[in-house]
């Protein structure tokens, strides 16, 4: 490969159908690129993230894996693991892959055998991530609906739980004045009409106004709707103008994520 022309991929994520769910660039590297290089190539993007990929060396994990928005490398973020996971599973066969990540420990993705429930797909596990009760007035107002319950953890997850999927449905936030409180992720939910839960997620901190289907935002979700259903696998959908769906289960300290691809560019990507 020249370092002049990376492979390139544009899939579709928690979507069984082209343009729908969230849009994820998946790019495989022979070294890391300086930071700067790969901010530039995000941007140059312009999706929620691109994902960039490198074999891992020291067999810790198939791959490493780092994420980038438009603006900034983050923490975690699960729809592009699952299209990387797509894009290399399609690519070299096989039922799992594994991802070591800089700051979500190893990561993995694996197919689903196809049941009477679901046409098979991938399933994805993150870390179940923990919040606490909690309040948040400034943000709850910029959101422009008062939520029930606020849970909040020290990563910038924060849930805004609502009383129905037509208040979700109808926020109107306040998007600067929430990028003004820092590159928290605001993630509105309730129960759904079609689906066990809905939701909507505002990251424009992170230059992502409204993300379209957010991974890590139902890792966060997992934990407490298990807990207030009573039960640890539900179903979910992400109520953004793209819209996805997703299942969700809570196993141990992982939250395990199902959903589909679809490869809709594949093709080089030149730096210069």
């Amino acid at each position: 490969m020249s370092r002049n022309s990376l492979p390139y991929w544009h899939v579709d994520a928690f979507a069984a159908r082209p343009f729908a769910g969230n849009q994820a660039a998946v790019m495989l590297l022979e070294e890391w690129l300086a930071d700067d290089q790969l901010c530039a190539i995000a941007a140059e993007n312009m999706f929620a993230e691109t994902a960039f990929l490198l074999p891992d060396a020291g067999g810790a994990s198939d791959c490493e894996l780092r994420w980038f928005t438009p603006t900034q490398e983050i923490r975690l973020c699960g729809h592009a693991t699952l299209a990387s996971g797509h894009v290399l599973l399609c690519r070299d066969g096989g039922d799992r892959v594994t991802f070591r990540t800089r700051k979500a420990g190893v990561l993995e993705v694996r197919r689903m055998a196809p049941t009477s429930d679901h046409r098979g797909g991938y399933e994805l596990a993150l870390p179940a991530i923990a919040t606490e009760r909690s309040d948040w007035p400034e943000a709850a107002a910029l959101l422009g609906a008062q939520p029930v319950e606020v849970w909040r953890n020290a990563d910038g997850y924060d849930v805004f739980f609502f009383e129905s999927e037509a208040a979700v449905r109808g926020l109107q936030p306040d998007l600067r004045g929430l990028a003004a409180l820092g590159d928290n992720a605001f993630i509105c939910t309730a129960p759904g009409a079609n689906s066990d839960v809905v939701s909507r997620v505002f990251v424009p901190g992170a230059g992502v106004d409204e993300d379209s289907v957010t991974g890590s935002a139902h890792a966060v979700l997992t934990p407490l709707w298990a807990e207030r259903l009573g039960r640890s696998s539900f179903t979910a959908h992400q109520a953004s103008t793209r819209g996805g769906d997703l299942t969700c289960r809570l196993e141990g300290d992982r939250a395990w994520l199902g959903g589909h691809c679809v490869t809709v560019v594949e093709g080089r990507f030149f730096p210069g």
